[in-house]
């Protein structure tokens, strides 16, 4: 069984069905891995559910896309990992958001978990796997 981490970025692409990731994340449950966002990326999609023009089109889309995902809480591992990232990150001079940092703390924590992502950024973080479901591929075996 393995973990996949769903960026802010891949969970909207989930949550409003494009670039064929919902398919994706059906397939990798069937094959009995498990789907998730964390905490932080939880919050960035509330802040994107409330400058929305849409908002409680977009707020019971969020809700519906809950029902389907796992949550991962931010734990005290989580942010003791976190704050040797962040400085790790920081004496290497590799600038990164705060929620991007804590979100690779998270998926380092829970062990065999790749982060799914567009962001390129995470691909600096030391022992991070990472995937991007949007490019045209075969899932893997």
């Amino acid at each position: 069984m393995r973990r996949y981490l769903l960026d802010t970025g891949i969970a909207g692409h989930f949550i409003n069905n494009r670039y064929g990731v919902r398919s994706r994340v059906q397939e990798e449950v069937r094959r009995g891995h498990r789907i998730g966002i964390c905490v932080p990326v939880l919050g960035e999609l509330y802040h994107g559910v409330e400058n929305s023009a849409s908002r409680d089109r977009n707020l019971q889309l969020l809700l519906a896309a809950l029902g389907r995902l796992r949550v991962w809480p931010y734990t005290n591992e989580a942010a003791e990992e976190f704050g040797r990232l962040r400085a790790e990150l920081r004496r290497i001079g590799r600038a990164m958001q705060i929620v991007d940092i804590q979100l690779a703390a998270i998926a380092l924590t829970l062990g065999d978990c790749t982060v799914v992502t567009t962001d390129s950024d995470l691909s600096a973080v030391p022992g991070l796997h990472t995937e991007n479901w949007t490019i045209a591929s075969s899932p893997p075996a």
